[in-house]
Parts: structure tokens; sequence; C-alpha cells
């Protein structure tokens, strides 16, 4: 399933107010770091997260891995934040259009 841009805008809205909840920092992206998210992504479905300036790494090719490692959808690289979305399949929360 890829996203439309239409479910890209509704998805972008709703990840507005939402806080970063993980860090990306020099050690860039980690298999653990992957298990982290992907344990995140059993509760919630939508996801920021924030790119710290030690990183040495460029933000594309880190949303990139983070969204291939875990199996989610990128929705938006904008400055140093990156929103992930991933559907749960048992408790849907998010209705996309």
């Amino acid at each position: 399933m890829t996203l439309t841009g239409k479910q890209k805008r509704y998805l972008r809205k709703l990840a507005h107010d939402l806080k970063p909840v993980f860090q990306v920092g020099k050690l860039g992206v980690t298999d653990e770091f992957n298990d982290q998210i992907s344990d995140y992504f059993n509760s919630h479905e939508l996801l920021k997260i924030s790119i710290l300036q030690n990183c040495p790494y460029d933000k594309k090719e880190i949303a990139e891995k983070l969204a291939s490692g875990t199996d989610s959808h990128l929705v938006q690289i904008i400055g140093s934040i990156i929103v992930l979305y991933k559907e749960n399949k048992e408790e849907k929360t998010i209705q996309l259009p």
C-alpha cells in the first residue's frame, strides 16, 4: 500500500500537534533503534522522530532507513523532523480518507 497525496495531507494534519518521541543522534539508525520504533508502532500508528544536530547522516537517508527497517510509510520530512505512519491491523485508530 502506498499513501496518496490526500492521505499524506491528512496524516500531516494529525501529526502537527504530536511531539517527537524518538531522536536520532550520532549513531544514526541501528537495529535496536528500529526495534524500539517497531514496538512503538504496536500501540500507535503515527510517529514523529527528530534528528539531532550531531547526526552526521543525511535526513533523507535516515528517513528511508527508518521506513524500510520498520515497514512503515514516510509521511513527511520537514526541517529535522520525520513523520512515519504504520497501519495497525488489529487496533485501527486512524481512518484514512
